[in-house]
């Protein structure tokens, strides 16, 4: 099969796990993305980095620089200015760079870039807890920042931030009990399901030497609060909360077919984006038509299988989003994934770890490996930002599309699905459509919030620190609990 020269190819991945944990050496983000980025010039063959024109970087949070793509390829020595990137912020981010960059090439606009991105996250915070901040590279103010690649997207409603709803530990517990109550299931018939699967997700990450924790769980040790797995937003246990207090980088090498032959780079070691695909849910919470399907993640999944011209069952490997069980739950039934399928690479963000917005680098880079061990199989990688908001897929193999590189953005069909409206300032009866509990870090319930329902449909949200409340909402099942909201979103049982 002649290929087009301009086809976009993966030829390198890298990864790294700063050990500071373990007294090793902390490097900033910057010097930990060149190290991953050295790792990946090396898998592909060691190749002479001076092919780069362009470095995009995922968006940081332990630090932020102004232009981190000049200075990755500075101090990786590519020896002449390049076209410099950073990603809007979301863990839909590495996929959706990867498809922004296939883009690129096949219109000639770069020929070679390097992805990559890093947290030095406990770095940061213990610098923090000692009053201070680590010395680590400042740009100058003149610097000119990089260019934006993605549109943000507001994802938190004022009425949601009013009461204190903003933190992705607050709201996916909300969307699992939504989920649960869908299926007809108590609490305590859930809890197995979800130990279940976790516990399938530590076994792969202890099999993978770039996972933070390399230790196997069983469900009972997932779901039982102890002193070291409190518990965090009912019902989830800490581990079974993305973990960020990490130090990882991950690097993705993509170039042109053309470079890649002119590199010298054996074929064995190519790893083809098939199709890409983008796009978001209604952005606020507030309005989806309900709190336990995600179906933007169908609808873009599909139309990036289509683009492939695959089906659900010609995937051989599969990472799905993994911030929260919920998560992965969601993705599996919008794309008609069979739970007891092996559903990550890494063993997912609470084990293998959750560098914020760089989870998927990680995730793309492990399938690229999985996907040269089995030639001409097919890998799907789903990335995930906000609320189960911003959605990229990727198809991958080592065999070429028939058609080339195709991407998708189906996002007229997705703003046309149904929502729900909004009451900001209802006073009165409502019922709870899904709810959490809050809980400190001594493991003692502290507040709840929940999703209301209103009598002429819509949406209200409210919440509570009241203690009798927070005793009864740890305990009973509240959904379909009718209760009484005050005008400032304070809600009393009834």
């Amino acid at each position: 099969m002649s290929l087009d020269p301009r086809t976009p190819v993966i030829i390198g991945v890298g990864q790294r796990s700063q050990r500071v944990d373990r007294g090793e050496p902390a490097l900033e983000p910057v010097d930990m993305m060149v190290e991953a980025a050295r790792a990946a010039a090396a898998d592909a063959g060691d190749i002479d980095v001076s092919a780069i024109d362009s470095v995009r970087t995922v968006g940081l949070l332990s630090w932020r620089y102004i232009d981190p793509g000049s200075l990755v390829a500075e101090r990786l020595g590519v020896g002449h200015d390049v076209d410099s990137g950073i990603a809007a912020m979301g863990g839909n981010s590495p996929q959706m760079l990867v498809n922004q960059t296939a883009l690129d090439i096949l219109d000639g606009s770069i020929s070679c870039a390097l992805l990559s991105g890093a947290e030095s996250w406990r770095t940061r915070m213990a610098a923090r807890a000692d009053g201070g901040k680590p010395d680590w590279t400042v740009q100058p103010e003149d610097t000119p920042p990089a260019r934006e690649i993605g549109a943000p997207v507001e994802m938190s409603h004022e009425a949601e931030m009013a009461l204190g709803i903003m933190m992705p530990v607050q709201v996916y517990p909300m969307f699992e009990q939504a989920r649960r109550h869908h299926l007809g299931r108590t609490m305590d018939e859930h809890l197995p399901h979800l130990g279940a699967l976790w516990s399938r997700f530590s076994e792969v990450a202890a099999k993978n030497p770039h996972a933070w924790i390399q230790q196997s769980m069983t469900p009972e040790e997932i779901v039982t609060p102890t002193p070291s797995n409190r518990m965090v937003g009912l019902p989830y246990t800490k581990v079974m909360n993305s973990n960020n207090a990490v130090e990882q980088s991950a690097a993705v090498l993509v170039c042109s077919v053309e470079v890649a032959e002119r590199l010298g780079v054996p074929r064995e070691r190519w790893v083809f984006p098939l199709a890409g695909g983008d796009g978001h849910e209604h952005p606020y919470v507030s309005h989806r038509d309900n709190l336990y399907t995600s179906p933007a993640v169908g609808v873009i999944g599909r139309a990036t299988l289509d683009a492939a011209n695959k089906t659900i069952d010609d995937v051989d490997h599969l990472d799905l989003y993994s911030c929260f069980p919920v998560a992965v739950q969601v993705g599996a039934d919008e794309l008609g994934i069979d739970l007891d399928r092996q559903l990550t690479q890494t063993g997912g963000l609470s084990f293998a770890g959750g560098p914020w917005n760089n989870y998927v680098m990680h995730g793309i880079a492990s399938m690229v490996a999985t996907l040269r061990d089995d030639p001409g199989s097919t890998g799907l990688v789903w990335g995930n930002g906000g609320y189960l908001t911003k959605h990229a897929f990727g198809i991958y193999s080592t065999e070429p599309a028939t058609d080339g590189f195709r991407h998708v953005h189906p996002q007229d069909e997705i703003d046309a699905l149904p929502s729900r409206e909004l009451s900001e300032d209802h006073e009165g009866p409502a019922t709870i459509e899904t709810w959490v509990v809050m809980h400190s870090k001594d493991g003692a319930p502290e507040a709840a919030f929940a999703a209301l329902l209103l009598d002429d449909g819509r949406r209200a949200w409210g919440t509570t620190t009241e203690a009798d409340a927070l005793a009864v909402m740890v305990s009973e099942d509240m959904i379909e609990r009718p209760v009484h909201r005050s005008a400032d979103g304070q809600i009393t049982l009834t």
